[in-house]
């Protein structure tokens, strides 16, 4: 799976602008809905009840709000930039200005692990992180997550 297949261009929020995690989580339960046409309150209710087990903040400015949806055709991504970053509960205590939501279908267990997978190891390879911070264009944004790791860190 490559992350071209999950993170459409429509897929991208180049400058959202949240004060809160719950705003945040409504703004890509949103933009998942337009995506996926599946209810805007079923992704939101998945996202934050995943929260409640554990915050996805992984660090360094970054979380990964993840879930599984019945009926989801296939595991879908949304990306999101922040004008300014939020409280997140991230594990190092610092706010969240770059986000990647993962919603995948029940029962796809191996699909959503790589997902995860694939988007996390991206987002520690040398350079990456720091071109998404400085990039406002939706199409250059797309274009850094979907470039292959070995590329993106030349």
């Amino acid at each position: 799976m490559e992350l071209a297949d999950i993170v459409s261009q429509d897929a991208i929020v180049p400058c959202a602008k949240v004060a809160s995690k719950r705003q945040l989580l409504q703004l890509l339960a949103e933009k998942a809905s337009e995506l996926t046409g599946i209810d805007t309150a079923v992704i939101f209710e998945t996202l934050a009840n995943r929260e409640q087990l554990g915050s996805t903040g992984l660090g360094s400015g970054i979380a990964i709000p993840h879930g599984k949806i019945k009926g989801l055709a296939g595991v879908t991504a949304v990306f999101a930039r922040l004008s300014q970053p939020i409280d997140f509960d991230a594990v190092d205590d610092q706010p969240v200005d770059l986000v990647v939501m993962l919603l995948a279908p029940e029962g796809s267990g191996a699909d959503h692990l790589k997902a995860l997978s694939r988007v996390a190891r991206l987002l520690r390879a040398e350079g990456v992180v720091d071109r998404l911070r400085t990039t406002k264009d939706e199409a250059k944004l797309r274009d850094i997550l979907v470039t292959p790791i070995e590329a993106n860190a030349a």
